[in-house]
């Protein structure tokens, strides 16, 4: 299979890029720069130009690519600019993948689409949520519908655990320090998966023609912040007694505080389940072992 990926530097874009290569595949990448390197292929989606050749026999195309959404406050400016990231170059990806009739088109997304779900436990049947993240995903899956008559996948990806970044990346010198805790009151759910399983399951999406639509890649026992903080404490062998007020989150980082540590997804990945999809990592201890 020929795959052509968008945001393969970032963290789950260079790891998917390794295993598919370790598994006979060829894959290609957009870039933003100059083509420096066999296999890439430059692009600008402002202008709506991808160099030619990009689509040459490609079978799938992936696109991971967005700004970071934290750290920093969302000013107007700023949750522009995290949309024209995320919805343009959707847009340009997906014109081009129907007129070059390539088969597979997998989109990203978050869990965040589903907004604040409190306790309620939420597959890809359920509604957009509230908030600023809901909207963003909202409009960026629905740029994929140029995509004409490809399959589409939107991989709703939930908290990625590894060592090399993400959350646990982050938190991990914090907890090395002992000065690791809960966020508000710590009831809110955090619907974590492993880097092996996100990228285990972007593969299986890739190679399952059964598969389409809105796909939550989160792991199958999403707990609180409470528990994952005791998690991490368990695996880093070190006390989690610090406690961070919502309130003081909120003062400080306004609404991407909010929406990003205070808002919680009880999401279950319910369409990977059905497709026979299975992790190796089921649990956040194991997920954490592994990072």
């Amino acid at each position: 299979m020929r795959v052509l990926i968008a945001g393969a530097s970032g963290l789950i874009g260079s790891a998917l890029g390794e295993r598919l290569r370790r598994e006979g595949h060829e894959v290609r990448r957009l870039v933003r720069r100059e083509a420096r390197a066999g296999g890439e292929f430059r692009w600008d989606p402002p202008s709506g130009t991808i160099a030619n050749g990009a689509f040459e026999g490609v079978d799938a195309v992936v696109n991971l690519g967005g700004r970071p959404l934290f750290p920093g406050r969302w000013s107007a400016m700023r949750k522009q600019q995290l949309v024209d990231s995320r919805v343009e170059p959707t847009e340009v990806l997906a014109e081009a993948v129907a007129e070059h009739g390539v088969g597979v088109l997998v989109n990203a997304s978050a869990v965040g689409y589903y907004g604040n779900t409190g306790a309620s436990t939420v597959d890809e049947s359920a509604p957009r949520g509230g908030g600023f993240l809901a909207s963003l995903c909202e409009g960026w899956e629905a740029a994929t519908a140029g995509a004409g008559d490809a399959r589409v996948v939107k991989i709703r990806t939930g908290l990625v655990l590894s060592r090399k970044g993400g959350l646990y990346g982050t938190l991990r010198p914090l907890f090395a320090l002992c000065l690791g805790g809960r966020l508000g009151d710590g009831r809110q759910y955090m619907p974590w998966i492993a880097l092996e399983d996100e990228v285990g399951a972007i593969v299986h999406v890739l190679t399952h023609d059964d598969v389409s639509g809105p796909v939550n890649l989160t792991g199958p026992a999403p707990v609180t912040n409470a528990e994952f903080t005791r998690a991490v404490g368990r695996a880093l062998h070190r006390p989690a007694p610090w406690w961070v007020p919502g309130v003081a989150l909120k003062a400080v980082l306004g609404q991407a505080g909010e929406e990003m540590a205070l808002f919680g997804q009880r999401a279950v990945p319910a369409v990977l389940e059905r497709s026979g999809y299975a992790f190796r990592h089921p649990t956040v201890d194991s997920a954490l072992a592994a990072a």
